[in-house]
């Protein structure tokens, strides 16, 4: 499995190992690997980190069964040169399960999202409000299973999307 923007690996305890036997996790932010190492410590599972983006990913095609992405694809600068890589490191038939903010629905918000993002990206790490998730995913070659609605909160940052991807033939 492939955890892209693995972070401070908030996800590895969830991972069922008696069906996850390796986790390769990237992430760009060293300094969130500290952290990452505790937690993979913790849960006990097999995981190697890599510090960098997913537009280049160093794995031959093909080599993962499942790629997750949570809360990611906001902040890398070429998100559909990482998700053509990552449907190019899947296997056929393999998937990516993703859970993400961005675009809202409404066109009120979405023109706010894109007057704040510019000064948002600066405060939040590179985050982009208004990324259409949905659009990126077919653009890059998926056909994705997408379930969206607002979470509680302001309406700019509270807009989700999350499901599964499998990649075009």
């Amino acid at each position: 499995m492939l955890e892209v923007g693995i972070g401070t690996g908030l996800n590895v305890p969830l991972y069922d190992r008696t069906r996850v036997t390796s986790v390769v996790g990237v992430e760009p932010a060293l300094r969130m690997h500290r952290l990452a190492r505790r937690r993979i410590a913790a849960a006990g599972l097999d995981v190697q980190l890599m510090g960098l983006s997913a537009e280049r990913l160093p794995a031959p095609d093909a080599s993962f069964d499942t790629v997750v992405s949570t809360y990611t694809l906001c902040t890398i600068p070429d998100p559909i040169a990482a998700l053509r890589e990552m449907r190019r490191v899947l296997v056929p038939g393999g998937r990516l399960l993703f859970a993400e903010h961005g675009r809202a629905p409404d066109a009120r918000v979405w023109r706010f999202q894109q007057r704040l993002t510019p000064l948002w990206r600066c405060v939040a790490g590179g985050c982009h409000l208004d990324r259409d998730i949905p659009a990126l995913l077919r653009d890059a070659g998926f056909r994705a299973d997408v379930q969206s609605r607002y979470l509680p909160g302001p309406k700019f940052v509270s807009y989700h999307c999350w499901g599964e991807a499998v990649a075009d033939a």
